[in-house]
């Protein structure tokens, strides 16, 4: 008996096989693209996901001889937030608008304004901002208005794939908990919220928990992958709650860190708690409970621009030299900081005209100091959720690392010590994608809970400690980091008016 988990990720769909025991015995990565057709704009045909995931399971079955009868259960882990439209004869309409397209400014100030945050905040656990599903389908209404007219389905990345999987609409509660429609302490559409958009609540999937069978493969989908039409597809979760059941982050004390191309600090929360000022997401988790989350909306990508954009030239493996290079600064970069605001920020700030800086540089800087700036700068980001978690009286035993970022030592040590305390590594590396196929394997009846999957399958293979010297020294660097975005948020918004 084995599973199959999908992550839908920004730049490619991750596709990995769990056997009844845990183990990862295979998996295959598919990439596509991503278009920005305008500055601050991101968006992604639906259909490339599509083409890539079916190929990709079909490719991953066939290399690897597995028969497909023995694949029971796929649940799919996906980029949370995306506006994916279907017209009523189930054809996309248009582009999906990701998560990381800042286009929405004027639908979230009406939302948070004219409507009232405390309101939307009543409604949904959450505030407006710039990545939610609901801005996205305000501007559609407002600029392609013929087109919003057309509208039959709204389904979020993930769900467009398991629409293609079983022929149903469907969607999880910690991935819809992202839209802005949902009621999270109810788990269930907030018709408050719908009215305010102007759709009903036939055009939204239905909503399941994460772990919850919604369908089992379409004839023609199981014979061109080689898998059976028996084989069974849960809700899923959206990626962040997908990647916590995948480091074991189901209960509080444990808080998980994904350093991938976005910056995600994530807490389990037994009972649901909304922050007053909205600066945390306020969620359902994927094993049934609640989890709260700050996200930065550049994190390892800092470090890919860095190394591919800037330093393009560098010779040899580009990504070892720059660390190799960054582990001989000091801490705190020589006086060197760094503001990784390359896409605007979500946490603290939810500012979509925040830029990226670097700050203190010298005739003396070397590029080792601004490398290590990068790194040190996404701790930071990172930093200012863990402050408000521990403002709200949350529990801090360890963090959990996972994502591209957290392969690096070098940076683990720096994130503990910039936090001050213990990163863990776990026993997969697979992030989201595992996750999800220990919800299909919850689905399948192989566990009974979410939570005891975890338990019996998640450990600890490594831990760093921080190093308390370095830890008092980042703090002093930290007050100062903190004092630079309310010195040039009016210079940050200056500038994208002349761009």
């Amino acid at each position: 008996m084995s599973f199959l988990g999908i992550d839908l990720g920004t730049s490619s769909v991750k596709i990995v096989v769990m056997d009844d025991a845990g183990k990862v015995t295979a998996s295959i990565s598919k990439d596509y693209d991503v278009s920005y057709p305008k500055i601050g704009w991101a968006e992604q045909n639906p259909e490339d996901w599509w083409n890539a995931t079916q190929s990709g399971i079909k490719e991953l079955i066939s290399k690897n001889n597995i028969e497909g009868s023995s694949i029971k259960g796929i649940g799919l882990s996906g980029q949370m937030h995306g506006l994916v439209l279907l017209d009523k004869d189930c054809n996309v309409l248009r582009p999906a608008i990701l998560w990381c397209d800042q286009r929405t400014q004027e639908e979230c100030d009406y939302l948070n304004n004219e409507i009232g945050q405390v309101r939307i905040s009543e409604y949904t656990g959450n505030m407006a901002l710039t990545g939610f599903t609901a801005p996205k389908l305000l501007w559609v209404r407002k600029h392609e208005k013929d087109l919003f007219d057309k509208i039959a389905h709204v389904l979020l990345p993930k769900d467009y794939i398991n629409y293609k999987l079983t022929g149903e609409f469907a969607t999880d509660v910690s991935d819809a908990s992202g839209m802005l429609m949902l009621n999270v302490k109810e788990r269930k559409w907030s018709k408050e919220m719908l009215e305010i958009l102007g759709i009903s609540e036939d055009v939204l999937p239905k909503v399941h928990e994460s772990w919850e069978v919604i369908g089992k493969l379409q004839k023609e989908v199981a014979e061109y992958t080689g898998l059976t039409e028996e084989t069974v597809v849960v809700g899923g979760a959206g990626d962040q709650a997908a990647g916590a059941v995948g480091t074991g982050v189901v209960k509080s004390g444990i808080l998980s860190a994904a350093m991938g191309t976005s910056g995600v600090v994530f807490a389990s929360s037994d009972k649901y708690e909304v922050d007053a000022n909205n600066r945390l997401h306020s969620f359902c988790h994927s094993n049934g409970k609640w989890h709260q989350m700050g996200v930065m909306l550049s994190a390892a990508a800092c470090l890919k621009w860095w190394v591919e954009e800037i330093n393009v030239d560098t010779d040899g493996d580009a990504f070892e030299k720059l660390l190799e290079e960054a582990s001989k600064s000091p801490v705190g970069s020589n006086g060197v900081i760094f503001l990784p605001y390359l896409m605007g920020e979500r946490t603290p700030y939810s500012d979509p005209n925040a830029k990226g800086v670097f700050f203190g540089l010298n005739v003396t800087t070397t590029r080792a100091d601004m490398t290590r700036a990068v790194l040190e700068g996404v701790c930071y980001g990172l930093r200012d959720s863990l402050e408000i978690l521990k403002s709200l009286n949350v529990p801090v035993e360890a963090v959990r690392v996972s994502g591209g970022g957290s392969k690096s030592p070098l940076w683990r040590q720096i994130l503990a010590d910039i936090f001050g305390v213990k990163v863990q590594v776990i026993n997969s590396k697979e992030g989201p994608a595992y996750g999800a196929a220990i919800l299909a394997a919850v689905g399948c009846g192989l566990y009974k809970t979410v939570d005891e999957a975890c338990e019996n399958l998640i450990q600890v293979t490594s831990s760093v400690d921080p190093i308390s010297e370095n830890t008092e020294k980042y703090d002093h660097y930290y007050k100062i980091y903190n004092s630079l975005y309310p010195i040039l948020k009016d210079s940050f918004k200056e500038l994208s008016k002349l761009q």
